[in-house]
């Protein structure tokens, strides 16, 4: 356990250390911050990175083992019913669990006090279980991904097409935000336990895309709710909600007992659903229980710890950021710092770690890790690019999303279909804590800080960062697939010049 702890602990600290320095470097130079900003950034780091290490032990303690166990027992029931609706209520739970959606229903409510933080995690809740259900219907009756990926994407952009602006860069943001360091782990845990049980043939290639769809369902969800509301009073409430930056390491202490309650109620109805289970369908050792509950455990006291880095001194800090570099009035500078700091915080997304490591292990190494995380990189610092340039010129979403979602969707013509899925997958896993607390919470500043309308050009970074994998992913398939051909012709003219 200690060791494995220690390991966490290095893997967290190469998450959050890059972006603290460029933060660091950033207050040396162009954005200055106050003496009690930088003091409560740095703690909140060292915070953040406990907290990762502590949930990351706990995760697969027991939510990675959980979801394992339950997607084969699901599997193998004869009730259909009982399957989704298991699927539905695991789903929902897990979602209310998930750190980057409480951290994104706040930055929400911040710009937008109309909109209620529970009501916003009860939709993005709802999506994800209505989706589960949909992914599991897909593995076992051998669905069509793409199909689905397809016919689901063009009800989500028919459906945004009728809301405020606003409401379609925070729907897209909610499906990015969605599938974080709980939900992933969980997601694709669930999805090659599911698949090992229902397939006897090509495994692998249907193990992946439950993240891809559960990603498409609080993107729906939310834009369905953006329908019963309009007129946003967006400017007054950004006026309104912003607090005083805080000047003392005690503001954590303060922030405990809440963010101790929250996160209690938050993995409490999904430790009854571990407890029902076990009684009703998984039947484990006392062992295998007490690890996955000893798991759970592990998992709160990370994500309290983790909590407090994020409200007590990281977006603020990255807010503050934000500012300062909206403040010098020209994106020369600023959006050069958004490549990089995307480049950076791709590789600072424990989901990213889960997803690449199991994408290894499934395709037998066909995969290579190293490749995947150079190919997100990439993609991910141009989405950042991209973002800051939203808020420099107020372009519009949809000259982002349209255009990015119709190459994505014609890859898939060409690109192998486990690579879609991987995609799909990776465009989840992508826009997790850092994106959340940090690079959406930078956005913010920004926006405020040259007087625009932080719904409309802050809004829709997250989902920037979770659109630009599906298409570098797909490229990467048909690099593929090109030099498997090649490789395959090759193998063919030697064997025919050894049979002449």
């Amino acid at each position: 356990m200690s060791l494995e702890f220690v390991e966490k602990i290095k893997e967290s600290a190469v998450s959050v250390v890059p972006v603290m320095a460029l933060v660091i470097l950033l207050h040396l130079t162009i954005t200055p911050l106050d003496s009690g900003s930088v003091v409560n950034f740095l703690v909140g780091g060292v915070l953040l990175i406990l907290g990762l290490a502590v949930f990351l032990v706990g995760a697969e303690l027991g939510m990675v083992a959980f979801g394992q166990k339950v997607g084969g027992a699901l599997a193998h029931q004869r009730s259909l019913l009982k399957i989704l609706a298991s699927a539905f209520v695991i789903g929902f739970a897990i979602t209310i669990a998930e750190p980057d959606v409480q951290v994104l229903a706040i930055q929400i409510q911040s710009v937008a006090p109309e909109i209620s933080k529970n009501l916003l995690v009860f939709f993005i809740g709802l999506g994800v279980g209505l989706f589960l259900v949909l992914g599991t219907i897909r593995i076992i009756l051998r669905l069509s991904l793409r199909w689905l990926l397809l016919i689901f994407y063009l009800i989500v952009f028919g459906v945004c097409a009728f809301v405020e602006t606003g409401f379609t860069g925070m729907a897209f943001d909610s499906g990015g935000a969605t599938t974080g360091p709980i939900t992933v782990p969980f997601i694709m845990a669930m999805g090659i336990g599911v698949s090992a049980a229902a397939m006897k043939v090509d495994q692998n290639a249907n193990s992946f895309g439950m993240v891809g769809l559960a990603s498409i369902g609080p993107v729906l969800a939310v834009a369905v709710m953006g329908l019963f509301m309009t007129n946003l009073n967006v400017s007054e409430a950004a006026e309104e909600t912003v607090a005083a930056d805080p000047t003392s390491v005690a503001v954590f202490l303060e922030l405990l007992p809440h963010t101790v309650y929250d996160i209690f109620m938050a993995l409490f109805p999904l430790t009854l659903i571990v407890l029902f289970f076990q009684f009703a369908l998984l039947k484990l050792s006392a062992h295998q229980l007490r690890r996955m509950l000893l798991g759970m455990f592990y998992a709160m006291v990370g994500m309290i710890l983790f909590m407090l880095g994020v409200n007590g001194g990281f977006s603020a800090a990255g807010e503050t950021v934000g500012g300062a570099l909206g403040a010098l009035g020209s994106g020369v500078a600023v959006i050069p710092i958004g490549l990089v700091f995307g480049a950076v915080v791709v590789c600072a997304e424990p989901a990213v770690w889960v997803l690449t490591q199991q994408v290894e292990e499934v395709s037998g190494g066909y995969i290579k890790r190293s490749i995947m995380l150079a190919a997100l990189s990439i993609s991910i610092a141009l989405a950042v690019g991209v973002g800051m340039t939203r808020v420099f010129t107020g372009v519009s979403i949809w000259y982002a999303l349209i255009p990015g979602y119709l190459l994505a969707f014609v890859l898939m013509k060409f690109s192998p279909p486990m690579f879609t899925a991987i995609a799909f997958d990776s465009g989840g896993v992508a826009s997790g804590p850092m994106s959340t607390t940090f690079v959406l919470s930078m956005t913010l500043g920004a926006s405020k800080s040259l007087g625009g309308n932080p719904v409309t050009d802050a809004f829709g970074m997250v989902a920037m960062i979770a659109m630009a994998p599906l298409i570098t992913i797909q490229i990467l398939g048909c690099i593929f697939k090109i030099k498997e051909k090649k490789a395959k012709e090759r193998q063919n003219t030697e064997v025919s010049d050894a049979g002449v």
